[in-house]
């Protein structure tokens, strides 16, 4: 049965991976992005440019266009990443701490908020987060703005489990493993294909006995 699914963030790395294959197996596919590139707009997908996950008017604008068409899967993919040390820690670096909390950690919440109208029993919501967020997985300090924003996200995605059980919305929060992306700088364990592979396994898996789950794309089930 062909879903409906919109992912955030849809422009490159893991977002623009997702879009590629949900649609090669038949999901109408909607990819919501602040700008298109050329390898999203190949991709021959609907594509909605100028959403901003941190901004919530954007995402009143982004409600607005999608009418009364309902979504099976939303998937909370946008996200930045800045890493800053110890010696890194001053005045000049609070605004890229900011804005990796509005990104990643308000970002997948106002979105899931903002698109609730268009989710119905049967529903997903995937929020791509980081282990980096876990706290007792944390065995080399350092990140802190990241690490922060993603421990914030994770907890965001377990109230929203609690949350929207009643409604009969499933939430997976989903590490997509060490990626080679742009935002790595292409440094990884994996590439995005298999990330991917993974990950539309998992929300494929996601129901309301396993929601409010923080998984691996690798099916490992990860601690807090």
């Amino acid at each position: 049965m062909n879903q409906t699914v919109l992912v955030t963030g849809s422009s490159r790395g893991i977002g623009l991976e997702l879009c590629k294959q949900l649609n090669e197996r038949g999901d109408r596919v909607i990819a919501t992005c602040r700008q298109s590139t050329d390898a999203l707009a190949a991709l021959d997908v609907e594509v909605l440019e100028n959403v901003d996950v941190s901004d919530p008017q954007s995402l009143k604008l982004l409600s607005a266009s999608l009418k009364e068409r309902k979504i099976d899967w939303l998937v909370n993919n946008a996200g930045v990443l800045q890493s800053f040390g110890l010696d890194d820690l001053d005045m000049n670096c609070i605004a890229n701490f900011k804005k990796m909390f509005d990104v990643n950690s308000l970002g997948p919440l106002l979105a899931t908020k903002s698109l609730l109208k268009h989710l119905g029993s049967g529903s997903k919501v995937g929020l791509i987060t980081s282990r980096m967020g876990s706290i007792a997985d944390n065995d080399s300090g350092g990140s802190y703005g990241y690490r922060m924003s993603k421990a914030a996200a994770n907890a965001a995605g377990k109230s929203l489990a609690i949350d929207l059980k009643s409604q009969g919305i499933a939430v997976g929060i989903l590490h997509p493993g060490y990626v080679r992306t742009d935002m790595t700088g292409h440094i990884g364990l994996m590439d995005a294909d298999e990330s991917v592979i993974g990950l539309i396994e998992r929300m494929d898996n996601l129901n309301l006995t396993n929601t409010g789950s923080f998984w691996h794309t690798n099916g490992d089930l990860l601690s807090w």
